[in-house]
């Protein structure tokens, strides 16, 4: 915009000068051409008076001591002053007795007829050309300097006006970019024209707004998790009233897990925007979900292949994130596949930093639109795989779903490394 400010502000400034410098140019060629003229014709009446009264002799003496080349044609035939021959110029003003200017080859030719005691004199002179634009061109000169001066001028003060303006366009579109990428505490400084303004003041009002709206929805979403606290409470006092030990120890664990999730999802929706990222070990997350999967995957005859390293696998991730999108995961095989289906966990170091979670089962595959959120072939709600992906692009990664190489399904999650950040 400041590149098309500052054309249009050259472009305006050179059809004006063209406009004004033309015929300038032109008229300094006309005025000096009548000056010239003028001068020459000044000359000539100098010697009229003297033609016709002096005697061809002196007549001689007069015109070779004149500032131009002149020549006086008499009646009698000879020629006085410089020599010349007789134009048709001259024959005609000798023949008609008027005066006249006639353009020729050598510059512009003047006759001037006197008439004698002894018939018609004609008084001759060329101008020649160069002096018909003397000058001329370094005037032009002088016109050209100063039109390019004025246009660069021009476009110094357009780029200085133009600077001034999108200045203030750019830093909106700084803080709007700053803006989509959750930076909500970033605010515009109202600067530059009304219009400007005024955009300003409004993109710091929605930006406000966002912010309360995101308040609110956390706070919301708090105080739901929270309501489920109570029936957890109930769940794991009729658990201990089992006489059962071990099914009451079970069962006491699930509703440990629970609590433990809803705890997760009020802390993380009442995460302040902004704060420094989490990270987790992703061996020990890994490895703690597939262990409590493992018990279940027992009491439905499903065989559970690991491949989980012994090294630490930090990821740019929370524990509790992580072990949510595993748990969505694996809790789509047990729901989707039947009982007696294997499947496998891999954990693997990622190329670059980062780690590679792979979980495969030999169950029948992925339905179209398995990523869509919201939708499941199968009467669920759909939102499992969705929140593996949205964890795992939280982590600078991805999700794949992918066919298992022996048959069946594969989701692939790739983890981003936990990157260096300077020093709160």
């Amino acid at each position: 915009m400041r590149r098309r400010l500052t054309l249009l502000v050259a472009a305006t400034t050179c059809l004006v000068l063209i406009a004004f410098l033309v015929p300038l140019a032109l008229l300094i060629r006309q005025v000096t051409e009548d000056r010239a003229i003028s001068r020459a014709n000044d000359v000539l009446q100098t010697i009229v008076p003297q033609v016709g009264t002096s005697d061809d002799a002196a007549l001689a003496l007069v015109v070779d001591g004149l500032p131009l080349p002149v020549s006086v044609f008499p009646p009698s035939g000879a020629v006085l002053g410089a020599a010349a021959e007789r134009t048709p110029a001259v024959r005609l003003a000798q023949a008609n007795g008027r005066s006249f200017t006639v353009s020729s080859d050598a510059g512009r030719e003047i006759v001037v007829p006197v008439s004698g005691t002894d018939g018609t004199y004609v008084v001759r002179t060329v101008v020649p050309a160069d002096r018909l634009t003397s000058g001329v061109v370094r005037s032009w000169l002088v016109l050209a300097g100063l039109g390019l001066a004025l246009v660069l001028l021009g476009l110094v003060v357009a780029d200085r006006l133009a600077r001034n303006l999108i200045a203030p366009i750019a830093d909106l579109s700084a803080v709007s970019h700053r803006l989509a990428r959750a930076e909500l505490s970033a605010r515009a400084s109202p600067s530059g024209p009304p219009e400007v303004r005024e955009v300003a003041t409004a993109l710091n009002q929605l930006a406000g707004r966002i912010q309360d709206l995101l308040r609110e929805e956390r706070e919301q979403v708090a105080d739901l998790s929270h309501r489920l606290r109570t029936p957890l409470t109930a769940l794991r006092l009729e658990a201990e009233s089992l006489r059962d030990e071990e099914e009451a120890a079970r069962v006491t664990a699930a509703a440990d897990g629970i609590e433990r999730a809803v705890t997760a999802v009020i802390q993380q929706a009442r995460r302040r925007a902004g704060e420094r990222p989490a990270t987790a070990d992703a061996t020990a997350v890994v490895t703690d979900r597939v262990a409590f999967w493992t018990v279940l995957a027992e009491d439905t005859d499903r065989q559970v292949r690991r491949e989980l390293p012994s090294a630490p696998l930090p990821v740019a991730l929370p524990a509790d994130d992580l072990a949510a999108a595993l748990d969505a995961v694996l809790g789509n095989v047990f729901a989707h596949t039947p009982d007696g289906t294997a499947l496998a966990v891999s954990l693997v170091p990622r190329a670059g930093g980062g780690a590679v979670l792979t979980v495969s089962d030999a169950g029948p595959g992925f339905p179209t639109g398995a990523l869509r959120r919201g939708s499941s072939g199968s009467g669920s709600t759909g939102l499992g795989l969705d929140i593996a992906r949205r964890a795992a692009e939280a982590a600078g990664g991805a999700l794949f779903l992918e066919s298992a190489p022996g048959g069946g399904a594969q989701v692939r999650l790739e983890l981003a490394a936990v990157k260096q950040l300077p020093p709160a």
